[in-house]
């Protein structure tokens, strides 16, 4: 989750809540589907978030992910993630983690963040889905959302096929999936907003950051 400027969290690392109840409530939805939740230690170690799949009272629900931290850090003592159920795969490569993860015989991974794990599974080429939750909001400041994903220039953009945007509550969810190459432009018409109604994509994997923990 975002800001409309692309900022995960405020200058001094504040981000509860960038997006409102009813985008947090389809991410915990998103999690209950998934078969693993994955973070990197530099979000665990910022932001503690807990992982699990939530009604809007905040009970957990009775299907859980798999809880992922990944990185070569440890999470912080007491923390939500210092538990034996959490699964720390000790490494930065994508192609360690989802092997790893395979051999478990997990196949829906939810990407959740960090900026620099992101880039790196997009990077990769290991991202099938992109579901951005937009908040109307501005800070100017702060983290981005995605960190270095191996675009030096423009010819290697990563572009997105959109396949719908939806507003739920008072923020914008953008489904989208990774285009057929870097830096190609479909020829295909974009998607607009006068169109009669959403795309619909079926695809796994997913990724995002902040505003839900």
């Amino acid at each position: 989750a975002a800001t409309l400027d692309g900022r995960s969290a405020a200058a001094d690392g504040s981000s509860r809540w960038i997006t409102g109840p009813a985008a947090r409530a389809r991410v915990h939805a998103l999690r209950a589907t998934s078969d693993a939740v994955v973070v990197g230690t530099g979000t665990a170690l910022a932001d503690d978030p807990a992982l699990t799949a939530r009604d809007a009272a905040g009970t957990p629900v009775p299907r859980q992910p798999l809880r992922v931290l990944v990185g070569l850090r440890h999470p912080r003592p007491g923390s939500h993630l210092d538990a034996p159920d959490v699964l720390h795969l000790r490494t930065h490569d994508p192609d360690e983690v989802l092997a790893a993860l395979h051999a478990r015989g997990v196949v829906d991974v939810l990407l959740e963040g960090g900026p620099r794990l992101a880039g790196a599974f997009l990077a990769a080429g290991r991202v099938d889905r992109v579901l951005a939750h937009l908040a109307p909001a501005l800070l100017g400041a702060g983290p981005a959302a995605l960190a270095d994903a191996g675009v030096g220039t423009i010819a290697d953009i990563l572009r997105l096929q959109v396949a719908s945007v939806e507003l739920v509550g008072g923020d914008l969810v953008v489904d989208a999936v990774p285009g057929p190459a870097r830096g190609a432009v479909d020829p295909v018409a974009p998607w607009s907003a006068d169109q009669a109604g959403p795309v619909p994509a079926v695809v796994d994997g997913g990724l995002g950051r902040k505003g839900r923990r």
